[in-house]
């Protein structure tokens, strides 16, 4: 994979990590439980985060170590194939706490 490729895959996860940022700002944890559409959102836009770090080769991975790889695909995995079983207290502590990191070093890459 080039390096250009390398850097669509993190615009992809930047994206979708800004998106689901965006859909909790000024909303509360009770509102992922009744509003559907808000839960069905944040489970597609992690999944496409999961699967965008899934698809950054291993070499460029470890170019960017304090970004959590196999916890990122891990989650991915498990909303995918866990689709049945998802926690979300957990889903909506990594929307809020873990991904404004995540965006941060992400921007930092794509510029």
């Amino acid at each position: 994979m080039s390096r250009h490729e390398t850097v669509v895959r993190l615009r992809h996860m930047l994206d979708a990590a800004h998106e689901a940022a965006e859909l909790v700002r000024g909303r509360s944890r009770r509102e992922l439980d009744s509003d559907r559409t808000l839960n069905l959102a944040l489970v597609r836009l992690m999944e496409i985060v999961g699967e965008a770090a899934g698809r950054v080769p291993q070499e460029e991975r470890e170019r960017f170590p304090d970004i959590l790889w196999p916890q990122i695909v891990g989650l991915r995995n498990r909303l995918i194939h866990g689709y049945d079983d998802i926690d979300l207290d957990i889903l909506w502590e990594v929307v809020t706490q873990d991904l404004p990191p995540l965006i941060a070093k992400l921007e930092n890459l794509v510029q």
